[in-house]
């Protein structure tokens, strides 16, 4: 069993700043856990004057709870990036042993959805059901890419994310369907770990999470802010809100549907399969981070050639 200790500067803001904490500090000049409203006149319970102040929407409150633990955890991987250089052409994999066992599981679980299948079949394509379903949990998920881009200071990628997440919303019919791509407006996919990369977070460790596969230490931080980070969910009540929160993971169920033979051919017919994964995720996601190293020239008259 794998143990994750957390620091005690991580814990202690958690536990202050839970939707339990703060409750209990109003419960007691209020049932409903908010603010006084102000025309009332006293408290019940106190008999202290109430106090003018402005009634703050649940949500709102929420969203600030959340947007706090969102800064801590950022904090807490921006403190680790300034004790480790960021490593871009090496592999960091100090956690090798207990990655190989969870790879072994995901391994063992991707073999039942990604079955292999005869010589000479078609493409595995999504059907009409998975590709709505995709469709409408991207949709869901694209307020968060605002989020992540308006974070990471772009202008740009938030306008056009934003305008897409209006049209499939609107003329997708709540975005089951993608007239979007289809009006020049594909997604521009991003997340809270390209955001602390932006921010200067190093890369960390190599890890590969139960069912989500390969990451690295910033990646695996920036998921847990990204599940919180979804605006929509604040605004609608339970159990529709878990909907939202979960939006991106059934969308990458639904690819993994769409893209089961190379999948498949990758960790069933490579001689290790764990390294592969590993070299595969860490260079696409360095490419993506815009962390391409330059080839080196080679001198062909520099070899040394001396005994052939």
């Amino acid at each position: 069993m794998i143990g994750i200790a957390l620091p005690h500067f991580l814990i202690l803001p958690m536990f202050f700043s839970s939707p339990y904490g703060v409750v209990a500090n109003w419960s007691h000049h209020n049932a409903a856990g908010l603010y006084h409203l102000s025309r009332l006149s006293s408290c019940t319970m106190c008999k202290r004057p109430a106090k003018r102040v402005h009634v703050v929407p649940e949500f709102a409150m929420k969203t600030m709870l959340s947007l706090r633990l969102a800064t801590v955890l950022a904090a807490t991987v921006l403190v680790q990036a300034c004790a480790a250089p960021e490593i871009t052409e090496t592999i960091n994999d100090p956690y090798e042993t207990q990655n190989r066992a969870v790879h072994e599981f995901n391994k063992g679980v991707a073999g039942i959805f990604t079955k292999p299948r005869p010589e000479g079949a078609p493409p595995r394509k999504k059907g009409f059901f998975l590709k709505t379903l995709g469709n409408f949990a991207g949709n869901l998920d694209s307020p968060r890419l605002v989020v992540n881009d308006i974070l990471q200071a772009n202008a740009e990628d938030a306008a056009h994310n934003g305008m897409r997440f209006l049209i499939n919303t609107t003329f997708g019919i709540a975005g089951l369907f993608d007239p979007a791509t289809a009006w020049g407006l594909p997604e521009r996919p991003t997340d809270f770990g390209e955001t602390l990369h932006t921010w200067g977070a190093a890369e960390g460790a190599y890890v590969e999470l139960p069912l989500l596969g390969p990451s690295t230490s910033r990646d695996t931080a920036g998921t847990v802010v990204d599940f919180f980070l979804n605006p929509v969910g604040y605004a609608v009540a339970a159990p529709e809100k878990y909907v939202v929160s979960s939006a991106g993971i059934v969308q990458g169920f639904t690819e993994l549907a769409e893209y089961g033979d190379e999948i498949n051919e990758l960790l069933q017919t490579s001689a290790d399969s764990y390294a592969a994964t590993r070299l595969l995720y860490l260079q696409n996601r360095r490419f993506q981070l815009g962390q391409t190293v330059e080839a080196e020239e080679i001198d062909p008259f520099a070899l040394d050639t001396e005994g052939f």
